[in-house]
């Protein structure tokens, strides 16, 4: 169980702010389709309410994250949790490569309350990049620097404030620099490479029937896991960011982001250091909370200053904590972080399953070999993403070594090349 209070979507504070009222400046002329004010109607939202043009955090529905305070706050040292939620925007196709996104908030932040723009870009390979914090260049402006080229943007908007200071957003402007032209346009033949991987220590979740950072509401026996930072954090029911976790027994899972956690909300420990949000000096793939408990980094604390207990680096849903990996205790397990690579993956699909053995309580049984008569290895959750590499036989595809799925679960995986084969497709999907 995930000690003290659970680490979930944290807002970063763009600044405390007067009550007051605020609108963009003026823009200046620019191309066609560089500028834009985004359609805020049309967001999904949670913990939010959208009315007559404006977004508005809703204390009812808002999930309560930690305050970004560099000392913790609220008794017995934890930190005030205040209420958080977020707006996720359409995506937005530029007629020019952008690598930058610059944003003018409108509306109204009362002091104590703060609006931040997330924003991402899809990339090359069909994926997105993780979610970049807008960093303040004035009071209602920010920009967020993408880490490559993109001709498709989107935006998050992150409320977060408490009773009688809750934040209201009656505009977004934004404007997508295009590169220079001797930049030229995104690198279409992107290096492949394979997704990052690291050994941390796991925790279970629980919490059922509480609600995750995305909005989730936490089933039994429910399939996700969470990560200390929400730049891999993927919308409700999406699995933008999905993650391949391996016990010791063998037994491994597919499942997406769907929680911040454990511990920290700023640690995205896979990253380098000069990319990593916080504790660049820690080597990569070292969780700020492994450190802080087994070397006494950062003083033994977190970031909100209370003592780390463990040295979890990933949260586990007890579907995938006990049905998928068969674990017992809190463990150290292998994580595959399926986003930072540049392999193509499909999606889990358990009602396209359904009547299947393999499909059972949210997720599908990962067997050893193409067959019903072979061992369970695992679990892949619905709805998270799996890489495909090859079509074994009798309608099974292989989705890692010694680990096959039906082709039911998987029908976007469209034509994969035979296990064995020398084509194209044998070896991704």
């Amino acid at each position: 169980m995930r000690t003290g209070l659970r680490a979930a979507l944290m807002a970063s504070v763009v600044a405390a702010l007067a009550a007051a009222t605020v609108t963009p400046a003026a823009a200046a002329a620019v191309p066609a389709n560089r500028s834009w004010s985004a359609d805020l109607a049309a967001g999904d939202g949670s913990g939010v309410r959208t009315a007559s043009g404006a977004v508005t955090l809703d204390n009812a529905d808002a999930h309560p994250a930690p305050h970004d305070a560099a000392t913790p706050r609220g008794a017995e040292g934890g930190p005030d949790l205040a209420p958080t939620g977020y707006l996720t925007l359409d995506p937005r196709t530029l007629a020019r490569p952008t690598d930058q996104v610059d944003s003018t908030v409108a509306g109204t932040t009362p002091a104590g309350s703060s609006v931040v723009v997330d924003v991402r870009g899809r990339r090359a390979d069909g994926g997105w990049t993780e979610w970049i914090p807008s960093t303040p260049t004035s009071a209602t402006g920010s920009t967020a620097q993408l880490p490559e080229t993109t001709t498709v943007v989107q935006s998050r908007l992150v409320l977060t404030g408490g009773p009688g200071a809750e934040p209201v957003v009656t505009g977004l402007q934004q404007d997508a620099r295009p590169v220079a032209a001797t930049e030229g346009v995104p690198d279409q033949a992107r290096t492949e490479s394979d997704p990052l991987t690291y050994s941390v220590f796991a925790t279970r979740e629980g919490l059922v029937g509480g609600t995750t950072s995305n909005g989730h509401v936490i089933t039994d026996r429910d399939h996700f896991v969470a990560l200390p930072s929400r730049r891999a954090l993927s919308a409700r029911d999406t699995s933008d960011y999905s993650v391949k976790v391996c016990a010791a027994n063998g037994r491994c899972a597919f499942a997406p982001v769907w929680d911040v956690g454990p511990w920290n909300t700023r640690d995205d420990y896979w990253n380098p250091g000069n990319v990593r949000q916080n504790w660049g000096d820690l080597p990569q793939g070292t969780p700020e909370a492994q450190a802080a408990y087994r070397t006494g980094y950062n003083g033994g604390n977190d970031q909100f200053g209370r003592k780390v207990s463990n040295p979890a680096g990933i949260d586990l849903a007890d579907g995938v904590f006990w049905d998928d990996l068969g674990l017992k205790d809190n463990a150290t397990v292998t994580v595959t972080y399926l986003w930072t690579g540049s392999v193509r993956t499909s999606k889990i699909d358990t009602e396209a399953a359904a009547g299947a053995v393999e499909a059972k309580a949210g997720s599908v049984q990962i067997r050893s070999a193409p067959s019903t008569d072979a061992p369970v290895v695992g679990g892949a959750a619905n709805g998270a993403a799996v890489p495909v590499v090859c079509t074994a036989a009798d309608g099974w595809l292989q989705i890692g070594d010694a680990q096959f799925l039906p082709a039911s679960a998987i029908p976007g995986a469209g034509v994969v090349g035979a296990c064995g084969g020398t084509g194209p497709d044998s070896a991704t999907s």
